[in-house]
């Protein structure tokens, strides 16, 4: 290995670390608000990138039946809720916030050919398609069992990746998908030259992990979140919604993770179960940060990126075992320095 090459791979570790750490955050995220590791966060990668080839293939996404359904089983569970609990006039404004999107986007995307649209609306299309999936699965999944222990919420979330990565094979395909490059900008420095599609990534990854800082230091909903991720009895007593606030942490999850796919979507070809690999390595750097640090969980999915790089130069067969043997000796740390406490009830 000689310089040059050392820096190529210093660039696709740091390009995929950027990637891996917006998914260790919003894993974080999820946990800390709502006690869900969120196994299906990877599927929203997936969904990201596959959506957007879609569009700029010409095609309907099946992203948005899936919506469709989605919003009618949240907007009747609603309706039954209200009609319960003698609330009828909340009907109207019920079927609105639920399935207007919806109707809106099925009603574009049957008028307009999406193949045709500049590629930052076909991306803001891709958003709107995959990121109201993120609150839709907390109502209709776990919102109904938001007490229950963190096992169970495993298992349900365990579930609902197996039920989404079916549905991505069903909506498209087993063939793989990869979009035109955003930029075919290159610069050179030095030794090493740089594709401005990875600069791209990177910067638009860290612009992202910036505006969630400026959200959560700023933002009157942000700090609702840190408040409810800190103590949640705390948080009820003081009016925050449990509720609110996991349908907000989801959304997050789903925008963080649609917007990875639509990063990686020109870089690497992307099939319907890529998610769940990429997925875990975001996980492997959360579980440096305890699945409770923001720094760390960033910190530690840049250095598995990294490893991941030079792994596959010198033992690309292995990068994998690699990547993923490094949770052990984190895990044996965090076991040994971390206090044991009771989960809160």
């Amino acid at each position: 290995m000689d310089l040059q090459i050392a820096l190529l791979l210093g660039q696709d570790g740091i390009t995929n670390g950027a990637i891996y750490a917006l998914l260790a955050l919003a894993l974080v995220l999820v946990f800390t608000v709502t006690r869900v590791i969120f196994i299906p966060q990877g599927e929203f990668v997936a969904f990201g990138a596959l959506t957007l080839a879609s569009l700029q293939a010409g095609k309907l996404p099946g992203t948005l039946w899936l919506l469709i359904a989605l919003a009618i089983a949240a907007a009747a569970v609603d309706i039954v809720c209200a009609l319960r609990d003698g609330q009828a006039r909340r009907v109207p404004k019920i079927l609105a916030v639920n399935c207007a999107l919806p109707a809106a986007l099925a009603a574009l995307l049957s008028v307009v050919p999406a193949a045709s649209l500049p590629l930052p609306v076909q991306v803001a299309l891709t958003l709107a398609l995959v990121v109201p999936l993120g609150p839709l699965l907390y109502r209709l999944v776990f919102q109904p069992i938001a007490e229950a222990s963190v096992l169970v919420l495993l298992i349900v979330s365990v579930s609902v990746h197996v039920t989404l990565s079916g549905l991505a094979l069903y909506f498209f395909g087993a063939e793989g998908s990869r979009t035109p490059a955003f930029t075919d900008a290159t610069f050179e420095i030095g030794d090493a030259l740089i594709q401005g599609q990875t600069l791209l990534v990177v910067c638009a990854s860290f612009s992202l992990i910036a505006a969630l800082y400026f959200f959560f230091e700023r933002t009157l909903w942000g700090k609702a979140l840190r408040a409810t991720a800190m103590n949640r009895t705390g948080a009820r007593l003081m009016g925050i919604s449990a509720t609110s606030a996991g349908k907000l942490s989801f959304s997050l999850a789903a925008l963080i993770g649609a917007f990875s796919g639509v990063l990686i979507s020109p870089i690497t070809t992307i099939y319907y179960d890529s998610g769940f690999l990429i997925g875990l390595k975001g996980f492997v750097g959360a579980i440096f940060g305890g699945m409770a640090s923001y720094p760390l969980a960033a910190a530690g999915a840049v250095l598995v990126g990294l490893l991941e790089s030079y792994s596959s130069f010198w033992a690309s067969a292995y990068k994998e075992v690699i990547v993923f043997t490094l949770i052990i000796p984190v895990l044996v740390w965090r076991s040994l320095t971390t206090r044991h406490t009771e989960e809160e009830e």
